[in-house]
């Protein structure tokens, strides 16, 4: 017979997956609005107000930004998006400078 220790084991493994179908990774628009900017349309308002420095961009918003100044010799690359200036960390897209900011 199975012992009590590997049958609490298996359970906590099994359970491992479903744990993480249901975290949220990060903080993304919702999907009318995510289909809505995919077809060209503007981010909704209020997106301007997480721009912080040293915050995460969105993926979304990263996504919806064009690349203003290629990646650096430090990993920073500069990025428009919808009129604003975004420098950020390449690989972890945290937010270094605002270059401009209405």
């Amino acid at each position: 017979m199975f012992k009590p220790a590997i049958v609490a084991g298996l359970a906590v493994l099994l359970a491992l997956p479903a744990a993480g179908a249901l975290a949220k990774p990060g903080k993304e628009l919702p999907p009318g609005l995510e289909k809505k900017v995919e077809r060209g349309g503007e981010l909704p308002p209020g997106w301007q107000k997480k721009l912080k420095v040293g915050a995460i961009l969105d993926a979304e918003i990263h996504r919806h930004g064009i690349v203003v100044k290629p990646v650096d010799k430090h990993g920073i690359v500069t990025i428009s998006i919808e009129g604003e200036l975004v420098r950020l960390m390449h690989h972890t897209h945290e937010i270094v400078e605002i270059v401009s900011h209405h």
